[in-house]
């Protein structure tokens, strides 16, 4: 009787003896998952968790921009296709170049108010609002709309271009359709570097804005400017700045293009990019108060337009390098490495236009190519050391 009251329990103890052993093993595991534990052999297989606070961490994009898009009636005549307006052949030869830049900008002159407001070129301009398509297909990321054309159409024309770049997803900045959207800032974040882009223009051709509706266009203001360079500071890494002053068709910018340029500098500007003059003004380093260093390019002339001869039918892509370098006592902004290529728009009796490389414009027409582009070169660089 005392061996089968014995049997029973030792079939309790070595139960209690596995389960125990089983719980120790589950343990071991999980902790082992937990911790991620590796084998000293395979130790340069490990994923790195680097804990040294002298590492930095470096990212780099460019950002490039485009002269006016100016759109005379020969330019939408010729995109009109019998059906509708199609600009993508005019851009096609220099999209390779368009798309080169992580973020492109453009300085949108003529107004995209559409067919409804009735299109017309020079003086008051009215274009399609196509032009925007083409615009997005060749690699523009955002448009600056303050210029001296702003007013062309309206407060009409400011919401349906407004309403328009917003419905196919381009960014625009420099008109606005109300107060909030003016304090609204344009911010694209490209690889964790977050670029600001402000827009204004010298005037309006002497259109007055409606009474009471400022917000419609951003008129250069140094106070206004100023402000609203601090916020975007905050908010972003590198602030750049379109904007529309100078004299048109002077290849050298003028004492009040300099004086503001180094404004805008030492207020915090990174980059600047020109237009108005419709010729191309050359780009030039800015030493500011504070000991950073800014790069303006005075003017990037016409990328698209009817005009021709002069140096008016030569614009360009430039481009410039900013990095960012991120270590544990804060973030650094560098930019270099400034490069312009030029562009020619090419046509035959106002028809077929096509921006091409000024490299090999004499395939469409332009005689002395090579000289020329050498010759806008140059003085393109003539400040850049």
């Amino acid at each position: 009787m005392k061996k089968k009251a014995i049997l029973p329990s030792m079939l309790i103890i070595i139960g209690c003896i596995t389960t125990a052993a089983v719980l120790i093993i589950q343990q071991k595991q999980s902790s082992n998952q937990e911790n991620k534990i590796y084998s000293v052999q395979k130790h340069s297989l490990r994923p790195l968790f680097n804990v040294n606070r002298d590492v930095t961490l470096t990212k780099k994009i460019s950002v490039g921009a485009v002269g006016d898009i100016l759109i005379h009636n020969p330019v939408y005549q010729d995109a009109f296709n019998g059906a509708d307006y199609s600009f993508d052949p005019m851009f096609d030869p220099v999209k390779s170049i368009l798309e080169k830049p992580d973020i492109l900008t453009a300085n949108q002159e003529s107004m995209l108010g559409g067919q409804e407001l009735g299109l017309s070129g020079y003086p008051r301009f009215n274009s399609p609002h196509q032009v925007a398509n083409a615009l997005i297909h060749s690699g523009v990321d955002i448009v600056s709309t303050a210029n001296n054309h702003s007013l062309d159409k309206g407060e009409k024309g400011i919401r349906s271009e407004s309403a328009y770049l917003d419905q196919i997803g381009l960014p625009h900045v420099g008109s606005f359709i109300d107060p909030m959207d003016r304090q609204r800032l344009r911010i694209i974040d490209k690889s964790g570097i977050k670029v600001a882009f402000l827009s204004y223009t010298y005037g309006t051709n002497g259109i007055p804005i409606p009474k009471g509706k400022d917000y419609l266009v951003n008129l250069i203001d140094k106070n206004a400017m100023k402000a609203e360079i601090r916020r975007a500071k905050s908010n972003a890494d590198v602030v750049v700045m379109s904007i529309h002053w100078g004299n048109e068709y002077q290849r050298i910018p003028s004492k009040e293009q300099k004086e503001l340029a180094q404004f805008l500098a030492n207020e915090g500007v990174d980059i600047i990019f020109g237009s108005h003059p419709h010729v191309l003004q050359p780009m030039e380093w800015i030493k500011t108060t504070d000991g950073r260093k800014s790069f303006v390019i005075y003017s990037l002339g016409n990328f698209i337009s009817g005009q021709h001869g002069k140096y008016r039918d030569i614009g360009g892509v430039a481009t410039i390098d900013i990095t960012k370098k991120i270590a544990a006592e804060g973030s650094k902004i560098e930019i270099s490495n400034p490069v312009f290529t030029p562009s020619y728009v090419a046509s035959q009796k106002n028809k077929s236009f096509r921006v091409v490389p000024l490299e090999i414009a004499e395939t469409f027409g332009l005689k002395n190519a090579q000289a020329k582009y050498d010759e806008i070169k140059k003085h393109m660089y003539q400040w850049i050391q």
